[in-house]
């Protein structure tokens, strides 16, 4: 943390300097989601641990079907 403050100029606000970075991560998550093909959605998605045994079954038939 006191290196973060000692790149902030003495009239610069912490918490702006956090939530530009936080804003900065998720364009880049965005980006990152929107150049993605659609195989590779569900291949992200089939690895999540929250999904439910049928779901992750038909991601796993879509991801195995050939195009």
């Amino acid at each position: 943390m006191e290196d973060f403050d000692e790149t902030l100029a003495f009239n610069q606000s912490r918490s702006k300097m956090i939530a530009n970075l936080i804003q900065q991560h998720l364009a880049c998550e965005q980006a990152t989601i929107v150049s993605s093909s659609t195989r590779q959605l569900i291949a992200a998605l089939h690895a999540r641990d929250d999904l439910e045994p049928l779901v992750k079954s038909l991601l796993l038939q879509i991801l195995t079907k050939k195009s």
